[in-house]
């Protein structure tokens, strides 16, 4: 049997200076999404998320609060791995800086770049903002402020070692050039054109103000600094540089690291730049998405405005918190979130499409042929449309999601659930049943409406996971896998004499009027 094809995705590895906000749900939800799909559609699949645990600003905040820095962060850590449980998110490896496996690949990777010369040492004087983790020469500053946050700077003079990223930067640029789809989108790949061109400075990658950090190997007053302790994580979690390295050689080069529009930098110049000195292959591609946003603005803990996805998950439910990040937030684009919107997008899409077309469709064959549905008499008049909208809606979805167009894709499957809302319309089955020599046309009527539906749950199982769970039983199939894959979904596959039932609504409508109440 030839083997599947692969693919390896990765979020960022998020820093534990405190509990993580909607934004970060927002990238991890997608990511896994990504992951589910490719799954589904019989890919073999890596999944990577983690914690960047050290440096200055974690050292600092663990000595606040009279804690070791791992104590601290051991915490956060925890509260991570909770919120993603929540999520429903399926990863395959969570990779902490903080580990053995970790630190062994990074100082192999550090003394590497020495002994071929790529690192130095120097003696450096700067500008440092510490909530970025970020050097800067007096040229990158903007109003003599960080350029990144805006925020306040330090004076810092120091020796450190720096890596040669300067050598690189033609090959880079042309790498960039010759590779339009490595960043995406195409708006970040012209920043960061332009970024290298307007000049790459050699990088500090070594510290000796603070200790929490991995040591250089050969010399210990060293730190080796974030850029490459935190981004070598991506090849670390592999066992690169082991004697064991089989994941690594599956899965590297990853195909998507998924980021933040504020961390694009780092991974499609500084990162890229170390696996050519490396000699290694780069990834195939950095998707670099926008930020949730508030009316107020971006969100942070010193504004107090921070959207805790706990809150939400407890107050709508977990499929319903995804459903909506994914749905209204284009890849690329910064969205607007406002509980509003939720509460809109969950009762419009979800409780009056989806969910009531299941209520009416399970209610409709109970009072009619006590749920039973038989084989459908050969498709007729309106039938063909909705027919042939199930068949090319996979198609569509796949080709959406190659283009990481989760949004599009969700948009694609619910036009098949609101096609079949039509369709209901258009045939009226409650007509249909005032007449007894309509049965059969009746029951050829309610089972392409469930058949509609068992396509449209297969396809949103990467986005909603924990649909399935509740929508099989609904329907009648819930003891029969086979019928839940992407290889089911060919029209007429829902058996003669499934039996479908009636439950709870899958998504309850909210009242509007409940909004922000606990």
């Amino acid at each position: 049997m030839e083997p599947k094809k692969t693919f390896y995705i990765t979020t960022p590895i998020y820093y534990p200076s405190d509990n993580l906000h909607i934004g970060h749900a927002y990238t991890t939800v997608a990511a896994d999404a990504m992951a589910r799909f490719k799954k589904l559609t019989g890919y073999d699949v890596r999944f990577l998320t983690g914690s960047d645990e050290h440096g200055q600003k974690i050292e600092r905040s663990a000595r606040e609060r009279g804690e070791t820095p791992i104590e601290y962060v051991d915490k956060i850590v925890a509260g991570f791995k909770q919120l993603w449980s929540s999520l429903n998110i399926d990863y395959d490896d969570f990779i902490r800086t903080t580990e053995g496996r970790h630190k062994k690949v990074v100082q192999k990777v550090f003394q590497k770049l020495y002994n071929q010369g790529d690192i130095y040492k120097a003696s450096y004087k700067g500008w440092y903002c510490t909530p970025c983790e970020t050097l800067w020469t007096e040229a990158r500053l903007e109003n003599g402020n960080c350029p990144d946050c805006g925020r306040s700077v330090e004076p810092l003079e120091e020796e450190s070692y720096f890596f040669k990223m300067s050598k690189y930067a033609d090959r880079m640029l042309k790498y960039i050039e010759d590779n339009p789809d490595f960043i995406q989108p195409a708006s970040r790949r012209n920043e960061m054109v332009s970024f290298i061109k307007s000049g790459l400075e050699d990088l500090c990658v070594s510290r000796t103000t603070f200790d929490w950090g991995i040591t250089v190997p050969f010399d210990d007053k060293h730190v080796i600094y974030v850029w490459v302790d935190a981004l070598t994580n991506y090849i670390s979690a592999l066992g690169y540089g082991e004697e064991n390295d089989a994941l690594y050689q599956k899965f590297w080069p990853a195909d998507i690291h998924l980021v933040g529009k504020d961390i694009v930098r780092f991974h499609t110049i500084i990162w890229p730049i170390i696996l050519m000195a490396l000699e290694l292959p780069l990834p195939k591609q950095v998707v670099g998405h926008g930020w949730v946003l508030l009316d107020s603005g971006k969100m942070s803990k010193s504004k107090g405005n921070v959207v805790d996805p706990l809150v939400l998950i407890d107050k709508y439910g977990v499929d319903a918190i995804r459903y909506y990040l994914l749905r209204e937030m284009p890849l690329g684009a910064d969205v607007i979130y406002s509980e509003e919107a939720l509460v809109h997008r969950i009762n419009v899409d979800l409780a009056n499409d989806f969910g009531n077309l299941f209520n009416r469709t399970c209610a409709m064959a109970n009072k009619y042929f006590k749920g039973r549905l038989e084989t459908p008499d050969a498709p007729e008049g309106p039938d063909n449309e909705l027919l042939e909208l199930a068949r090319t809606t996979p198609s569509e979805v796949i080709d959406f999601m190659e283009r990481r167009e989760i949004s599009n894709a969700l948009a694609a499957i619910l036009r098949l659930v609101g096609r079949a809302n039509k369709y209901l319309e258009e045939t009226a089955p409650w007509a249909l049943a005032k007449d007894p020599a309509k049965q059969d046309r009746l029951n050829t009527v309610l089972y392409n409406v469930a058949e509609a539906l068992r396509f449209a749950t297969v396809m949103a199982t990467p986005y909603m996971p924990g649909l399935p769970g509740r929508a099989w039983p609904l329907l009648g199939i819930e003891g029969q896998p086979h019928l839940h894959t992407w290889e089911s979904l060919q029209w007429g596959k829902l058996p003669d004499g499934t039996v479908l039932k009636r439950g709870e609504p899958l998504f309850p409508r909210i009242d509007p009027a409940t909004l922000g109440e606990a």
